[in-house]
């Protein structure tokens, strides 16, 4: 399915109004939102699988990436009756759960999508997620860093996926099992047990940090990000990037020949995931009880 050159389109059975179809969101990229919208339409069975049932925020350019953005936690006023929302702590968020929900959110410009690392009414983490965040813009050694929490994870036995945040970090992600039974508390113990090795091997890579401006040019270790009620970038949500770039998982071995985040973007998604899937959906739940019980951590 596309979406046509109208302003009216129907999707899922419900009607939507498409405003300013031509307008330039990426002009370096040269992508209008009637470009965005189509390929939102192909992104959608995969940006829902990890924004489906989660407190969602957004980031809208109005005007394209060149101009003044602002972040929507609350739902906008005027919402159609098929968006549904999930109150969280006095916000109203959006339940981005249907492919019309994402086209209305793509109409409005909306050109990123973070969503909670938890579902609606649930406490426990749905994934593990380690941000490395550089201090500089571009860092050149930020494939070298994901490599180094890979190998130091893969020590542990714990398979991860690297994926690119679509702007100047990665983040490293571990599925966990659907049981629930780990905890955010549980993840940040060992996220900090990670953190710590990792600067003491490579004291001149990587810096846990807090204050920016006592970095220098080291990466930071989030470990800190991970928590219930926060947001990351989901896979494969666009970023406000010139470039048109995604979120997007990698194999370790691309990660191996160092790739820059503007390889991965909206023109090349769709030839990307058709010839490798959701490098995600490769790796199962992680059982993390063994590293953890080491930690000295309950296991429930």
């Amino acid at each position: 399915m596309s979406v046509v050159q109208k302003e009216k389109i129907r999707i899922d059975g419900n009607e939507l109004t498409i405003s300013n179809p031509h307008k330039l969101l990426w002009p370096e990229a040269q992508v209008t939102k009637l470009d965005y919208l189509n390929k939102l339409v192909f992104l959608a069975p995969y940006l829902l699988r990890y924004c489906a049932n989660r407190h969602l925020t957004t980031i809208r350019y109005p005007n394209g990436v060149q101009a003044k953005s602002f972040y929507q936690k609350n739902c906008p006023t005027g919402k159609p009756d098929f968006v549904q929302t999930a109150p969280l702590e006095d916000i109203d968020y959006v339940n981005l759960n249907s492919l019309s929900t994402l086209m209305w959110l793509g109409n409005l410009a909306c050109l990123e999508f973070h969503p909670s690392l938890h579902y609606i009414g649930h406490t426990a983490p749905v994934e593990w997620i380690i941000d490395l965040d550089p201090s500089r813009d571009p860092e050149p050694r930020i494939m070298e860093a994901a490599q180094a929490i890979g190998e130091i994870l893969d020590s542990l036995r714990i398979t991860s996926v690297p994926k690119t945040s679509g702007a100047t970090g990665v983040q490293i992600y571990v599925p966990l099992p659907t049981d629930e039974r780990y905890s955010f508390d549980q993840l940040r113990q060992l996220g900090h047990f990670i953190a710590s090795f990792a600067v003491q091997k490579y004291p001149k890579l990587f810096t846990i940090e807090r204050f920016k401006k006592n970095r220098g040019d080291l990466i930071y270790i989030d470990y800190l990000q991970h928590g219930y009620g926060r947001t990351l970038s989901a896979p494969y949500t666009p970023r406000a990037r010139p470039h048109a770039t995604l979120s997007t998982p990698l194999l370790w071995s691309e990660v191996a020949l160092r790739p820059d985040a503007k390889e991965f973007n909206l023109h090349n998604i769709e030839e990307r995931l058709k010839k490798l899937g959701d490098l995600i959906m490769r790796v199962p739940g992680q059982n993390l009880d063994t590293v953890l019980e080491r930690l000295g951590t309950v296991i429930h």
